[in-house]
């Protein structure tokens, strides 16, 4: 069946537009590769790998391509918990000690407040992440971000962070944080399994998704690590850092190679951009057969009024992923209720209800491809062609 004349047009348009932004970055030398997906009313109408997935073996990006997928692991693992809340074995309001019950991180006056699962859910918990200080007491700590330290077990990073202060009262105050690593122990505990084998079970399996996992599922097809740097990016060694925010992220991009290596529910999972659009488009479309429309409603509102703004102006914090509550305020294109985040070793991703779009654009360049121009250049030309 042919598309009306209108569609394929604005297709056309996007097409030629979004290929003039991705061709100008890898001139710029700005990323080294990058899978751009776009879904509009459930239908894919832009796809494109561009670039190199590894420059050093002039290995081609491609639609198949896996990504270590830092950040981008957060919503899988919040779908994950929000399952186990709609099957009555979480509750929102259960104490983390509930599950944990040696996790008790004190206020910087010694006293130990309750820290809620939806605390963790919306980062308002008072914990935070070592790279938002530098030489902070994360950091003193030797606290993991999930990032780095291949073979660190879950049970001794949760033991460094609750030997860490909270920032503040759980529930008063918005910090973006490791809230969701520890979200994977109280998951670990409920399933009394590794998070990988119950995120396969409650997330991808019933999806059919094969790639997306706490390990690499074809070698051949991984994306090599790299970060900005002049003329071009540097690919990362065992070990590498990044300058973000007033710290420094670290990496040991082989860390999930390591058996050992913690399942990061904040930033361990590795995935095809198409398995993360089929994830997301999952959620706009009412959550089914993963959630209830219910319960993805409760997901993509913003739940962190009443405290802090979470981010800029106008935007808010779900379970998961941020939310724009103001357009105007924010001063962005995105439709109030668009839902959005990113993954540190470059990625962007954005599902807009109104308009029924979802968007996933995975590179394979920190921090360009999370937060450099080529995400706004993308987003605008995106909804200027729309």
């Amino acid at each position: 069946m042919s598309l009306p004349l209108e569609t394929a047009v604005a297709d056309n348009s996007l097409a030629e537009s979004l290929d003039a932004v991705i061709d100008h970055t890898l001139f710029e030398r700005r990323l080294v590769g990058a899978v751009v997906l776009v879904a509009r009313h459930g239908e894919l109408v832009y796809h494109r790998a561009a670039g190199l997935a590894d420059r050093e073996a002039n290995r081609a990006m491609t639609e198949d391509t896996i990504f270590r997928l830092a950040s981008v692991t957060k919503p899988i693992v919040a779908i994950a918990a929000m399952r186990l809340v709609e099957q009555g074995l979480i509750e929102l309001d259960d104490p983390v000690t509930r599950w944990l019950p040696d996790f008790r991180p004190r206020l910087a006056d010694g006293n130990e407040p309750v820290i809620l699962i939806r605390d963790l859910l919306t980062h308002t918990a008072g914990l935070t992440y070592g790279f938002t200080e530098e030489n902070g007491p994360y950091v003193r700590a030797g606290v993991s971000d999930g990032l780095a330290e291949p073979g660190l077990s879950l049970a001794e990073n949760l033991r460094r962070i609750a030997s860490a202060p909270l920032l503040f009262t759980p529930g008063t105050n918005w910090q973006y944080s490791l809230s969701m690593d520890v979200i994977g122990g109280v998951i670990e505990k409920q399933t009394g399994t590794r998070l990988g084998e119950a995120i396969e079970r409650l997330v991808t399996g019933p999806l059919g998704l094969r790639d997306t996992a706490f390990h690499i599922t074809d070698r051949e097809r991984l994306a090599a690590a790299y970060k900005n740097a002049s003329p071009e990016p540097e690919r990362m060694g065992a070990e590498a850092s990044v300058v973000a925010l007033t710290g420094t992220v670290k990496f040991a991009p082989d860390r999930i190679f390591d058996p050992e290596s913690y399942h990061s529910g904040g930033a361990g999972m590795a995935g095809t951009a198409h398995e993360v659009l089929a994830i997301l488009e999952t959620i706009r479309k009412g959550g089914a057969p993963l959630l209830s429309k219910e319960t993805v409603d409760l997901m993509t509102r913003d739940q962190a009024h009443g405290v802090r703004q979470p981010l800029d102006p106008g935007i808010g914090f779900g379970f998961g992923w941020a939310v724009v509550t103001d357009p105007v305020a924010a001063q962005v294109p995105w439709s109030k209720g668009t839902y959005r985040w990113g993954g540190v070793y470059g990625h962007s991703w954005f599902v807009d209800p109104q308009k029924e779009l979802t968007v996933v654009a995975l590179t394979n360049t920190a921090l360009e491809g999370m937060w450099g121009q080529f995400t706004v250049d993308l987003r605008n030309t995106i909804y200027g062609a729309l």
